[in-house]
This record gives structure tokens, C-alpha cells and sequence, in this order.
């Protein structure tokens, strides 16, 4: 016998192990006999012997006695779309990281939990349907696209997947951005070089990185949004009002010329520094 199964059953954990639980599992597992053995591999496996909760077959499908005797496929609940997040949150709806916590764009667009989740016989803990990146590629075909680009995150490579970033039940934003402790942009949560603290920060330290960087792909170095790092900076610092090099005097920043044209040269500490309030070291 498999021995997790010899464990959960030497618990009473699974419902066809009590004779109570049996009553109202057995009559679904005696036609429905490939998801039973698959539920019964299933992590909702471990709460099906809690009668007080009654997470059994009838908890998402309702009763089933006409069903059962009918044969009647359009006599048992089978919950989807809307109807089946309000059944899935009936348990779930505490974690704040659901829709009923963090309300996100794929609860706004019609996204079922059944999309991505396999509700019977999926045996990992989220009940994924396929890996992370599998289900999203589907829907987000031009994230996908620029994953191919020159300089990009190396998601083929592994240890980095979709949800590293984003929260797929509702986050920060219209991306849906993990939220970090530190009220931080999540890029820091790798990029911790870049975190500081420095005595002299780069406005957009505190900003946005994606007021410089391209997240998923860029046909540019650093994954940068502009082929050219003066362009980039010069939508900042124009000269009005900014103590920038759009204010410094043609003598000193002749931007026509190519020495002027990569200001990370000169300014290498873009991020911050601790020494220089120019970010020069």
C-alpha cells in the first residue's frame, strides 16, 4: 500500500476510511472510480474525514442523490465560472493572497479557478494544471515574446518563473506585482545590490525600475528601454528645474558629441552612492 495512503487511512483522514465518511463517498467513487483514486492523492484529500466541514464530494457538487440515480449528468452541481470561485473561497477565501483578499486583474477579466487549477486530481500544493510559466503563456503571449529578446530574465534556465514577480490571485497594480514586506519594488528581492541604503539615491530608486529597465526583455543592454543611455536619462533631466546635465553648459556636456552619450561613463553609481551626491562613485 502506498504509505502516504497508509498514514492518512491510519488517521482517518480519508473519507473511504470511516464508515461514516464512506456513506458519502462511496456511492460517487463507485462510478467516478479514476477521480476517487485520484482525490485520494489530492492535498483536499487531507480535509475530506472533516465531517464538521463536510469537505467531501457534496461540499462542491451538493447532494447527489438524483444524480446517482438518474444517471443524470445535469442533476449534480458542477460548479464553474463565477458560481465556482464562490465555491472555492467558501474554504479559501481567508488567505488574503485570494480574490476575496487582493481583488486582481484575473478576477476582474473573468479568470476561473479551474483555468489553471486542478480540482480532483492535481497532487502538488497549488493543484497547478502545468507549471507556471505553461499557464500563463496562453493569455500572455506578448510577455512571452519578450522573454526571446537579446537581454532578458532567463526563465529557461529555471529557478525563475512567472509567479516570482507576480501574484496571479491580485497584487500591486494592473500587473499584479508581489507586494514586499519592505513596501520595496519586488526587483530588489534579487536585485539586492541595488537596494542601498545610499546617502545619495537616484529618484527612481524610490520610484519605479521600470522607469529605466524593460522587466521580461529588451533588445538593449541592462534590459534598458532606450538603445542609448542619454536619451534615457534625458527624460528626467531636462534642465527644468532638475540640477541635471539638460542644465549643465554646453562646454561641459556637448551632447552632440559621442563622449557625451553613455552617462553611466562618468555616472557610474546610477543607482545610488554613498560618497557622491553626483553618482560619480
Amino acid at each position: 500500500m502506498n504509505v502516504k495512503l497508509a498514514m492518512m487511512a491510519s488517521l482517518g483522514l480519508l473519507v473511504v476510511a470511516n464508515a461514516v465518511g464512506a456513506q458519502k463517498f462511496q456511492p460517487c467513487s463507485s462510478c467516478h472510480q479514476d477521480l476517487a483514486k485520484a482525490f485520494a492523492q489530492n492535498p483536499h484529500a487531507l480535509v475530506a474525514g472533516d465531517l464538521e466541514n463536510e469537505s467531501t464530494c457534496v461540499s462542491c457538487h451538493g447532494e447527489g442523490k438524483a444524480h446517482a440515480e438518474s444517471g443524470d449528468a445535469s442533476q449534480i452541481q458542477v460548479p464553474r465560472g463565477q458560481e465556482g470561485q464562490v465555491v472555492c473561497l467558501s474554504c479559501h477565501g481567508k488567505d488574503e493572497g485570494l480574490w476575496q483578499g487582493a481583488p486582481g486583474a484575473h478576477a476582474r477579466g473573468g479568470v476561473a479557478c479551474a483555468s489553471c487549477h486542478r480540482i480532483h486530481d492535481a497532487q502538488d500544493r497549488p493543484l497547478l494544471q502545468g507549471s507556471a510559466r505553461t499557464l500563463c503563456a496562453p493569455c500572455h503571449r506578448r510577455e512571452v515574446s519578450e522573454f526571446r529578446k537579446p537581454f532578458a530574465h532567463k526563465m529557461d534556465r529555471g529557478g525563475m518563473e512567472c509567479v516570482s514577480c507576480h501574484n496571479p490571485h491580485g497584487g500591486k497594480g494592473k500587473d499584479s506585482l508581489k507586494e514586499t514586506r519592505t513596501g520595496e519594488s519586488v526587483c530588489v528581492s534579487c536585485h539586492v545590490d541595488k537596494r542601498g541604503p545610499f546617502v545619495f539615491e537616484h529618484g527612481t530608486l524610490t520610484g519605479s525600475c521600470l522607469s529605466c529597465h524593460q522587466p521580461h526583455g529588451s533588445n538593449n543592454p541592462k534590459q534598458l528601454i532606450r538603445a542609448r543611455v542619454d536619451q534615457l536619462c534625458l527624460e528626467c533631466h531636462t534642465g527644468v528645474g532638475n540640477p541635471g546635465v539638460g542644465s549643465q553648459p554646453p562646454s561641459l556636456h556637448d551632447l552632440r558629441s559621442p563622449r557625451y552619450q553613455n552617462c553611466t561613463t562618468c555616472h557610474v553609481a546610477i543607482h545610488g552612492s554613498a560618497s557622491s551626491p553626483m553618482f560619480l562613485r
